[in-house]
Protein backbone atom coordinates (compact mmCIF):
# COMPACT_ATOMS: atom_id res chain seq x y z
CA UNK A 1 0.00 0.00 0.00
CA UNK A 2 1.12 3.56 -0.69
CA UNK A 3 2.18 5.71 2.27
CA UNK A 4 0.18 8.84 3.04
CA UNK A 5 1.06 11.85 0.91
CA UNK A 6 2.33 15.19 2.19
CA UNK A 7 -0.12 16.97 -0.09
CA UNK A 8 -3.71 16.72 -1.25
CA UNK A 9 -3.73 14.55 -4.38
CA UNK A 10 -5.37 15.85 -7.54
CA UNK A 11 -9.03 15.05 -7.99
CA UNK A 12 -10.12 15.22 -4.36
CA UNK A 13 -13.28 17.31 -4.24
CA UNK A 14 -15.49 15.36 -1.83
CA UNK A 15 -15.48 12.72 0.89
CA UNK A 16 -16.34 10.16 -1.78
CA UNK A 17 -13.05 10.98 -3.49
CA UNK A 18 -11.15 10.39 -0.25
CA UNK A 19 -12.93 7.06 0.21
CA UNK A 20 -12.00 6.02 -3.34
CA UNK A 21 -8.34 7.00 -3.08
CA UNK A 22 -7.98 5.54 0.43
CA UNK A 23 -8.22 2.06 -1.09
CA UNK A 24 -4.74 2.63 -2.53
CA UNK A 25 -3.33 3.52 0.91
CA UNK A 26 -4.94 0.89 3.17
CA UNK A 27 -4.29 -2.82 2.85
CA UNK A 28 -7.21 -4.90 1.64
CA UNK A 29 -7.98 -6.73 4.89
CA UNK A 30 -7.85 -3.56 6.99
CA UNK A 31 -10.04 -1.74 4.49
CA UNK A 32 -12.61 -4.53 4.72
CA UNK A 33 -12.58 -4.15 8.51
CA UNK A 34 -13.07 -0.37 8.28
CA UNK A 35 -15.75 -0.36 5.59
CA UNK A 36 -17.77 -3.35 6.75
CA UNK A 37 -20.59 -3.75 9.22
CA UNK A 38 -21.90 -6.67 11.21
CA UNK A 39 -24.29 -9.37 10.04
CA UNK A 40 -25.88 -8.73 6.67
CA UNK A 41 -24.87 -5.04 6.94
CA UNK A 42 -28.50 -3.95 7.08
CA UNK A 43 -27.75 -1.24 9.62
CA UNK A 44 -24.79 -0.06 7.57
CA UNK A 45 -26.97 0.21 4.46
CA UNK A 46 -29.79 1.87 6.42
CA UNK A 47 -27.58 4.81 7.31
CA UNK A 48 -26.91 5.54 3.65
CA UNK A 49 -30.45 4.80 2.47
CA UNK A 50 -32.02 7.12 5.04
CA UNK A 51 -30.09 10.11 3.73
CA UNK A 52 -30.91 9.13 0.14
CA UNK A 53 -34.62 9.01 0.97
CA UNK A 54 -34.73 12.70 1.85
CA UNK A 55 -34.52 15.70 -0.43
CA UNK A 56 -34.06 19.37 0.41
CA UNK A 57 -36.22 22.20 -0.84
CA UNK A 58 -34.39 24.89 -2.81
CA UNK A 59 -35.60 28.23 -1.41
CA UNK A 60 -35.29 31.42 -3.42
CA UNK A 61 -34.35 35.02 -2.64
CA UNK A 62 -33.05 34.24 0.84
CA UNK A 63 -30.82 36.86 2.48
CA UNK A 64 -27.74 34.91 3.62
CA UNK A 65 -25.37 37.83 4.18
CA UNK A 66 -25.45 37.24 7.95
CA UNK A 67 -25.10 33.48 7.57
CA UNK A 68 -23.06 31.43 10.03
CA UNK A 69 -22.48 27.81 11.03
CA UNK A 70 -21.40 28.66 14.58
CA UNK A 71 -22.96 26.98 17.59
CA UNK A 72 -22.35 26.25 21.26
CA UNK A 73 -22.49 22.62 22.38
CA UNK A 74 -22.16 21.71 26.07
CA UNK A 75 -20.27 24.93 26.67
CA UNK A 76 -17.95 24.52 23.66
CA UNK A 77 -18.06 27.36 21.14
CA UNK A 78 -17.68 25.66 17.74
CA UNK A 79 -17.25 27.09 14.25
CA UNK A 80 -19.49 24.43 12.73
CA UNK A 81 -21.53 21.36 13.74
CA UNK A 82 -19.20 18.68 12.28
CA UNK A 83 -17.26 16.75 14.93
CA UNK A 84 -14.77 13.89 14.67
CA UNK A 85 -16.35 10.73 16.05
CA UNK A 86 -14.42 8.32 18.26
CA UNK A 87 -12.68 5.83 15.98
CA UNK A 88 -10.34 3.12 17.25
CA UNK A 89 -6.71 2.54 16.30
CA UNK A 90 -5.82 5.24 13.79
CA UNK A 91 -2.39 3.69 13.32
CA UNK A 92 -4.09 0.99 11.27
CA UNK A 93 -4.07 3.54 8.43
CA UNK A 94 -1.33 6.04 9.32
CA UNK A 95 1.83 5.87 11.46
CA UNK A 96 0.94 9.21 13.04
CA UNK A 97 -2.19 7.72 14.58
CA UNK A 98 -4.59 9.86 16.57
CA UNK A 99 -1.92 12.51 17.05
CA UNK A 100 -1.95 13.18 13.31
CA UNK A 101 -5.76 13.27 13.31
CA UNK A 102 -5.84 15.68 16.26
CA UNK A 103 -3.40 18.01 14.49
CA UNK A 104 -5.74 18.10 11.50
CA UNK A 105 -8.84 18.94 13.54
CA UNK A 106 -8.14 22.65 13.17
CA UNK A 107 -11.65 24.05 13.58
CA UNK A 108 -13.62 21.34 15.32
CA UNK A 109 -13.87 19.05 18.31
CA UNK A 110 -12.36 15.56 18.30
CA UNK A 111 -13.69 12.70 20.41
CA UNK A 112 -10.75 10.43 21.24
CA UNK A 113 -11.47 6.73 21.66
CA UNK A 114 -10.66 4.51 24.61
CA UNK A 115 -9.29 2.18 21.94
CA UNK A 116 -6.92 4.71 20.39
CA UNK A 117 -3.46 3.78 19.15
CA UNK A 118 -1.96 6.70 21.07
CA UNK A 119 -2.34 7.44 24.79
CA UNK A 120 -5.03 9.99 25.50
CA UNK A 121 -2.45 12.29 27.10
CA UNK A 122 -0.35 12.37 23.92
CA UNK A 123 -3.41 13.18 21.83
CA UNK A 124 -4.24 16.08 24.15
CA UNK A 125 -0.73 17.50 23.90
CA UNK A 126 -0.97 17.75 20.12
CA UNK A 127 -4.65 18.59 19.61
CA UNK A 128 -5.48 21.68 17.58
CA UNK A 129 -8.90 22.05 19.21
CA UNK A 130 -11.05 20.87 22.11
CA UNK A 131 -11.30 17.19 23.03
CA UNK A 132 -13.90 14.87 24.49
CA UNK A 133 -13.05 11.37 25.66
CA UNK A 134 -15.06 8.36 24.51
CA UNK A 135 -15.33 5.81 27.29
CA UNK A 136 -15.82 2.07 27.07
CA UNK A 137 -16.71 0.75 30.50
CA UNK A 138 -14.08 -1.69 31.69
CA UNK A 139 -14.97 -4.90 33.57
CA UNK A 140 -13.45 -3.44 36.74
CA UNK A 141 -14.71 -0.10 37.99
CA UNK A 142 -11.25 0.91 39.14
CA UNK A 143 -9.98 0.60 35.55
CA UNK A 144 -12.92 2.67 34.25
CA UNK A 145 -12.32 5.32 36.87
CA UNK A 146 -8.61 5.43 36.03
CA UNK A 147 -9.46 6.26 32.41
CA UNK A 148 -11.83 9.01 33.52
CA UNK A 149 -9.27 10.54 35.85
CA UNK A 150 -6.63 10.51 33.11
CA UNK A 151 -9.01 12.27 30.74
CA UNK A 152 -9.85 14.89 33.35
CA UNK A 153 -6.17 15.52 34.10
CA UNK A 154 -5.33 15.81 30.39
CA UNK A 155 -7.91 18.54 29.78
CA UNK A 156 -10.73 16.65 28.07
CA UNK A 157 -13.97 18.56 28.63
CA UNK A 158 -16.61 15.81 28.39
CA UNK A 159 -16.99 12.05 28.62
CA UNK A 160 -18.88 10.19 25.90
CA UNK A 161 -19.86 6.73 27.14
CA UNK A 162 -20.55 4.23 24.36
CA UNK A 163 -23.40 1.97 25.44
CA UNK A 164 -24.54 0.04 22.36
CA UNK A 165 -21.67 -2.41 21.92
CA UNK A 166 -21.14 -4.41 25.13
CA UNK A 167 -19.86 -7.14 22.84
CA UNK A 168 -18.55 -6.95 19.31
CA UNK A 169 -17.70 -9.52 16.70
CA UNK A 170 -15.76 -8.99 13.46
CA UNK A 171 -17.91 -8.29 10.45
CA UNK A 172 -18.19 -10.95 7.78
CA UNK A 173 -16.47 -8.73 5.27
CA UNK A 174 -13.45 -8.44 7.55
CA UNK A 175 -13.43 -12.15 8.30
CA UNK A 176 -13.54 -13.08 4.62
CA UNK A 177 -10.66 -10.68 3.94
CA UNK A 178 -8.59 -12.28 6.70
CA UNK A 179 -8.37 -9.23 8.96
CA UNK A 180 -6.50 -9.84 12.21
CA UNK A 181 -5.49 -7.28 14.80
CA UNK A 182 -1.73 -7.72 15.28
CA UNK A 183 0.18 -7.31 18.50
CA UNK A 184 1.55 -3.99 17.23
CA UNK A 185 -2.00 -2.56 17.02
CA UNK A 186 -3.32 -2.67 20.57
CA UNK A 187 -5.14 0.11 22.45
CA UNK A 188 -2.54 2.24 24.19
CA UNK A 189 -4.94 3.45 26.88
CA UNK A 190 -5.51 -0.08 28.16
CA UNK A 191 -1.86 -1.02 28.46
CA UNK A 192 -0.95 -1.98 31.99
CA UNK A 193 -4.37 -3.18 33.06
CA UNK A 194 -4.11 -6.35 35.11
CA UNK A 195 -5.53 -9.42 33.39
CA UNK A 196 -8.99 -10.49 34.43
CA UNK A 197 -9.30 -13.69 36.46
CA UNK A 198 -10.44 -16.70 34.47
CA UNK A 199 -13.93 -17.83 35.42
CA UNK A 200 -15.12 -21.25 34.26
CA UNK A 201 -18.66 -21.40 32.93
CA UNK A 202 -21.05 -23.83 34.56
CA UNK A 203 -22.18 -26.75 32.41
CA UNK A 204 -24.91 -25.70 30.02
CA UNK A 205 -24.11 -22.00 30.38
CA UNK A 206 -24.01 -19.65 27.41
CA UNK A 207 -20.70 -18.20 26.27
CA UNK A 208 -22.66 -15.05 25.40
CA UNK A 209 -25.13 -14.57 28.25
CA UNK A 210 -23.19 -15.97 31.19
CA UNK A 211 -19.80 -15.36 29.57
CA UNK A 212 -19.25 -12.14 27.61
CA UNK A 213 -22.30 -10.29 28.95
CA UNK A 214 -21.32 -10.94 32.54
CA UNK A 215 -18.82 -8.08 32.18
CA UNK A 216 -21.19 -5.74 30.34
CA UNK A 217 -22.15 -2.45 32.04
CA UNK A 218 -25.65 -1.84 33.35
CA UNK A 219 -27.71 1.13 34.45
CA UNK A 220 -26.10 1.05 37.89
CA UNK A 221 -22.67 1.46 36.30
CA UNK A 222 -23.78 4.52 34.36
CA UNK A 223 -25.29 6.05 37.49
CA UNK A 224 -22.03 5.32 39.32
CA UNK A 225 -20.06 7.08 36.56
CA UNK A 226 -22.18 10.20 36.87
CA UNK A 227 -21.24 10.35 40.53
CA UNK A 228 -17.52 10.09 39.80
CA UNK A 229 -16.91 13.06 37.53
CA UNK A 230 -17.92 16.70 37.22
CA UNK A 231 -17.47 16.58 33.47
CA UNK A 232 -20.66 16.36 31.40
CA UNK A 233 -21.37 12.77 30.37
CA UNK A 234 -22.97 11.95 27.03
CA UNK A 235 -24.45 8.59 26.08
CA UNK A 236 -23.58 7.24 22.63
CA UNK A 237 -25.40 4.54 20.73
CA UNK A 238 -29.06 5.30 21.46
CA UNK A 239 -31.88 4.58 19.01
CA UNK A 240 -34.89 3.75 21.24
CA UNK A 241 -36.94 6.62 22.70
CA UNK A 242 -37.50 4.75 25.97
CA UNK A 243 -33.75 4.48 26.51
CA UNK A 244 -33.38 8.17 25.73
CA UNK A 245 -36.09 9.07 28.25
CA UNK A 246 -34.38 7.06 30.98
CA UNK A 247 -30.97 8.53 30.17
CA UNK A 248 -32.31 12.07 30.32
CA UNK A 249 -34.02 11.35 33.64
CA UNK A 250 -30.76 9.91 34.96
CA UNK A 251 -28.94 13.18 34.27
CA UNK A 252 -27.04 12.42 31.06
CA UNK A 253 -25.93 15.72 29.55
CA UNK A 254 -26.41 14.75 25.90
CA UNK A 255 -27.19 11.81 23.63
CA UNK A 256 -25.54 10.57 20.45
CA UNK A 257 -28.17 8.89 18.29
CA UNK A 258 -26.21 6.16 16.53
CA UNK A 259 -26.30 2.53 15.42
CA UNK A 260 -22.51 2.32 15.83
CA UNK A 261 -21.95 2.85 12.12
CA UNK A 262 -23.65 -0.47 11.43
CA UNK A 263 -21.08 -2.31 13.55
CA UNK A 264 -23.23 -3.42 16.51
CA UNK A 265 -26.75 -4.89 16.25
CA UNK A 266 -27.61 -5.52 12.62
CA UNK A 267 -31.06 -4.49 11.47
CA UNK A 268 -31.41 -1.38 13.62
CA UNK A 269 -32.95 1.81 12.27
CA UNK A 270 -30.62 4.41 10.90
CA UNK A 271 -29.63 7.24 13.20
CA UNK A 272 -31.39 9.65 10.85
CA UNK A 273 -34.67 7.73 11.21
CA UNK A 274 -34.26 7.27 14.96
CA UNK A 275 -33.49 10.85 15.94
CA UNK A 276 -36.94 12.34 15.32
CA UNK A 277 -38.77 10.39 18.05
CA UNK A 278 -35.90 11.02 20.45
CA UNK A 279 -35.99 14.76 19.77
CA UNK A 280 -39.74 14.69 20.43
CA UNK A 281 -39.25 13.41 23.97
CA UNK A 282 -36.01 15.30 24.68
CA UNK A 283 -37.40 18.72 23.84
CA UNK A 284 -35.86 21.45 21.71
CA UNK A 285 -33.01 22.47 24.03
CA UNK A 286 -31.53 19.09 24.91
CA UNK A 287 -28.19 18.32 23.15
CA UNK A 288 -28.58 15.60 20.52
CA UNK A 289 -25.80 14.46 18.19
CA UNK A 290 -26.00 12.03 15.28
CA UNK A 291 -23.47 9.77 13.65
CA UNK A 292 -23.73 7.17 10.94
CA UNK A 293 -23.55 7.75 7.20
CA UNK A 294 -22.75 11.47 7.09
CA UNK A 295 -20.76 12.00 3.90
CA UNK A 296 -21.66 15.48 2.63
CA UNK A 297 -22.76 18.93 3.66
CA UNK A 298 -26.26 18.10 2.44
CA UNK A 299 -26.27 15.14 4.84
CA UNK A 300 -25.37 17.50 7.67
CA UNK A 301 -28.33 19.75 6.84
CA UNK A 302 -30.67 16.75 6.67
CA UNK A 303 -29.48 15.54 10.07
CA UNK A 304 -29.94 18.97 11.62
CA UNK A 305 -33.38 19.30 10.04
CA UNK A 306 -34.33 15.98 11.60
CA UNK A 307 -33.35 17.19 15.07
CA UNK A 308 -29.59 16.92 15.54
CA UNK A 309 -27.59 19.78 17.04
CA UNK A 310 -24.38 18.43 15.49
CA UNK A 311 -23.06 15.41 13.62
CA UNK A 312 -19.97 13.25 13.90
CA UNK A 313 -18.02 11.61 11.08
CA UNK A 314 -16.11 8.37 11.59
CA UNK A 315 -14.91 6.46 8.53
CA UNK A 316 -14.10 9.65 6.57
CA UNK A 317 -11.43 10.43 9.19
CA UNK A 318 -9.58 7.25 8.33
CA UNK A 319 -9.95 7.79 4.61
CA UNK A 320 -8.49 11.29 4.76
CA UNK A 321 -5.81 10.31 7.28
CA UNK A 322 -4.67 7.39 5.12
CA UNK A 323 -4.43 9.55 2.02
CA UNK A 324 -2.79 12.71 3.31
CA UNK A 325 -2.30 12.55 7.08
CA UNK A 326 -3.14 15.64 9.15
CA UNK A 327 -3.49 17.72 6.00
CA UNK A 328 -6.05 15.27 4.67
CA UNK A 329 -8.11 15.44 7.85
CA UNK A 330 -8.11 19.24 7.77
CA UNK A 331 -9.03 19.24 4.08
CA UNK A 332 -11.82 16.71 4.57
CA UNK A 333 -13.36 18.90 7.27
CA UNK A 334 -13.02 22.00 5.08
CA UNK A 335 -14.81 20.24 2.22
CA UNK A 336 -17.66 19.27 4.53
CA UNK A 337 -17.95 22.75 5.96
CA UNK A 338 -17.98 24.40 2.54
CA UNK A 339 -20.62 21.95 1.32
CA UNK A 340 -22.64 22.68 4.45
CA UNK A 341 -22.52 26.43 3.85
CA UNK A 342 -23.47 26.04 0.17
CA UNK A 343 -26.38 23.77 1.07
CA UNK A 344 -27.61 26.14 3.78
CA UNK A 345 -27.47 29.09 1.39
CA UNK A 346 -29.41 27.33 -1.38
CA UNK A 347 -31.92 25.89 1.09
CA UNK A 348 -32.61 29.35 2.48
CA UNK A 349 -31.22 28.49 5.92
CA UNK A 350 -28.46 31.02 6.66
CA UNK A 351 -28.06 30.08 10.32
CA UNK A 352 -28.23 26.91 12.36
CA UNK A 353 -31.57 27.85 13.92
CA UNK A 354 -33.06 28.28 10.45
CA UNK A 355 -32.56 24.59 9.65
CA UNK A 356 -35.85 22.90 10.51
CA UNK A 357 -38.00 20.08 9.18
CA UNK A 358 -39.52 22.60 6.75
CA UNK A 359 -36.35 22.19 4.68
CA UNK A 360 -37.05 18.51 4.01
CA UNK A 361 -38.93 16.82 1.20
CA UNK A 362 -39.34 13.07 1.68
CA UNK A 363 -39.55 10.81 -1.34
CA UNK A 364 -42.59 8.56 -1.62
Amino acid sequence: MKPALDRIPPGVHSLADYARIAADHIDEATLAHIEGGTGDELSLDANRDAFDSLRLYNRVLADCTAGSTRLTLLGEALDHPILLAPVALHRLVHPGGEIATARGALDTLMVASTLSSDPLEDIARHAAGPLWFQLYFQPRREDTLHLVRRAEAAGYTAIMATLDAPLQTPGRRALLAGFRLGVDHQPANLAGQAPLPQVALAPGSSMIFQGMMREAPGWADLEWLLGQTRLPVLAKGVTHPADARRLIDLGIAGIVVSNHGGRALDGTPSALDAIGPIRAIAGPAYPLLLDGGVRSGAHVVKALARGADAVMVGRPQRHALAVAGSLGVAHMLRLLREELEITMALAGCPTMRDITSDALFKLG
